[in-house]
């Protein structure tokens, strides 16, 4: 099991065991159910992290819960996170107001290995609000672009109006650094774009297999038509990489309550490679080409 040491910051190792202030700086609605919380650490510390790690968020009375961080750590100056009032806590934290405290423990996890992304083809899948955690992959690739080869990416949402980031979406688009493609299962009398479920515009995109690297991130249900739909495409299994959502107790692999048979989703993941996986989650498994199974 990886060190604690492995997470990916070099501020102070109280950062992983108690919570230290965030003031937040800045909050904005993204849709119904989503805020979007921008914060600075108290210390003026910056936040050190990967793409696709996640904080341990507390406030008193409310308890503690993990969030992803939806910024690039690019963005050093504060962090943001994006917040579905879904329990007790994250209800709380809709109430927050610039200049209100939440306490902060971590970056843990593993994210996305950007170093070996670098110089290759990215292919983005997100689902809902899978697109959080996949923001702070792609502004790490927006403000490094050309470390990267092709980016494209997919996602869909429920209704137009769940859609996260829409306005930051039709940048993307305008900047064509990306080729996106937004789908929705619902539409409503105003929606132009795609209609269906994630793998219906991933049916028509064109991929190399042997240049490409696939971040994807939404339900798990999501994860085996998606999969199977990368293999078809031939690509391999450790070029598939899924981010996995767990109920993180204590973040640091000691209270069980996110092990994966021999694996602790909050360490070793909460980003896998698809190989890792084989055989020990049914949710996401499907069967890869013959000349890539075990």
């Amino acid at each position: 099991m990886p060190e604690v040491e492995d997470a990916g910051t070099d501020r102070d190792m109280t950062a992983f065991y108690q919570p230290e202030l965030a003031r937040v700086i800045d909050k904005s609605r993204l849709t119904d159910r989503m805020v979007l919380l921008r914060l600075q650490l108290h210390s003026g510390e910056f936040m050190e992290h990967q793409p696709g790690q996640f904080l341990q968020i507390s406030l008193p009375g409310y308890g503690e819960a993990p969030i992803s961080l939806c910024s690039s750590p690019t963005r050093e100056q504060t962090f943001e996170l994006c917040v579905q009032a879904v329990g007790n806590l994250s209800a709380a934290m809709h109430d927050l107001r610039p200049g209100n405290f939440v306490g902060v423990r971590g970056p843990y996890g593993h994210g996305f290995p950007i170093d070996e992304m670098a110089g290759r083809d990215i292919l983005i899948v997100g689902g809902g609000i899978g697109l959080a955690p996949l923001r702070s992959l792609i502004d790490y690739i927006r403000d490094r672009r050309g470390d990267f080869a092709r980016v494209v990416l997919v996602y869909g949402a429920q209704t137009p109006g769940r859609l996260l980031f829409r306005d930051e979406i039709e940048l993307w688009e305008q900047e064509r650094d990306i080729d996106t493609y937004i789908t929705v299962d619902e539409p409503d009398e105003g929606w132009e774009g795609l209609t269906g479920v994630v793998t219906v515009p991933l049916a028509g995109v064109d991929v190399d297999p042997e240049r490409t690297t696939a971040a994807v991130v939404g339900p798990p249900v999501m994860y085996r038509y998606v999969a199977a739909e990368l293999f078809a495409k031939g690509m391999r299994q450790d070029d598939v990489l899924f981010s996995l959502e767990r109920r993180f107790k204590c973040g640091m692999g000691k209270c069980g309550h996110c092990q994966l048979n021999d694996l602790y989703v909050c360490q070793d993941g909460p980003v896998f490679r698809y190989s890792q996986l084989v055989g020990r989650s049914e949710a996401i498994e499907v069967w890869a080409p013959e000349d890539q199974r075990d």
